[in-house]
């Protein structure tokens, strides 16, 4: 992570990298926005005056923009931005719909999973590297759900939150083999025995999920995947958030 250029800050002012999580229209010239920062994890700050055309900060400040901020806390909930330095634009995610829609899937995923003011630095950079690639991969005519980069994403999100799946052997017995479904519940794949109930999935989606956990996200795209892996592992993504988190990704039923 980089310094900020600005001069020393003191008292309630600090400086942190950000990335623009989500943006809110707030009375006629201001924007909310939520962010998640180096520093402090996820926090909500206004933007003041961002949506009149002589802004300095508008530009810098869209959805999925990764930046440096000077912040000021105030006894509100909200903090205000000061001052803004854009690091990474994601303007070619931003432009292309395949991929912005790819970008705000990963976006809410990150709001709903780290909701909290706490930093994680892990949780930063996947998030930072994932935007990063976006920028690079081809758009295309699947459903952006079903994109490999951000079903690897989400999942090691997952693993970051502490939710883990464990596939290797059945959660229930510890069987080696037979695995056919997943259970949000137990935290992972179940022989026969225990599926009642579990969903069910393909060996293929087991290979298939277990590869984009244990492989960089700068290999998603190249892991081959078949269409019915892709849809086991986005089942296993949303029946994840439900158990563990009681939420269903809005971004996810677009």
């Amino acid at each position: 992570m980089r310094d900020l250029h600005w001069p020393e800050v003191a008292g309630r002012t600090y400086k942190t990298e950000a990335i623009v999580l989500r943006s809110l229209r707030f009375s006629e010239a201001d924007r909310i926005l939520h962010l998640y920062t180096a520093h402090r994890g996820r926090i909500g700050a206004i933007a003041k005056g961002v949506r009149k055309t002589k802004s300095r900060f508008g530009a810098r400040l869209e959805p999925l923009s990764h930046v440096e901020l000077l912040l000021h806390e105030g006894t509100g909930e909200l903090q205000t931005i000061t001052g803004v330095e854009l690091l990474r634009s994601h303007r070619l995610t931003r432009e292309e719909p395949y991929r912005l829609d790819v970008g705000l899937i990963g976006a809410e995923a990150m709001l709903r999973l780290f909701g909290e003011p706490e930093a994680n630095d892990r949780a930063f950079g996947a998030l930072a590297r994932f935007l990063d690639l976006l920028d690079e991969t081809p758009a295309a005519t699947t459903r952006a759900a079903l994109a490999p980069l951000v079903l690897s994403f989400q999942l090691k999100l997952l693993w970051l939150a502490g939710y883990l799946p464990h596939l290797t052997s059945c959660v229930e017995c510890g069987a080696g083999g037979g695995l056919v479904a997943f259970s949000a519940r137990a935290g992972g794949a179940v022989c026969s025995a225990h599926a009642a109930g579990a969903l069910r999935l393909s060996e293929e989606g087991l290979a298939g999920i277990e590869l984009l956990l244990s492989t960089p996200l700068a290999d998603a795209n190249a892991a081959g995947l078949s269409d019915r892996a892709r849809r086991d592992a986005l089942a296993v993504v949303m029946s994840s958030y439900e158990e563990h988190g009681g939420f269903r990704l809005r971004t996810l039923s677009a």
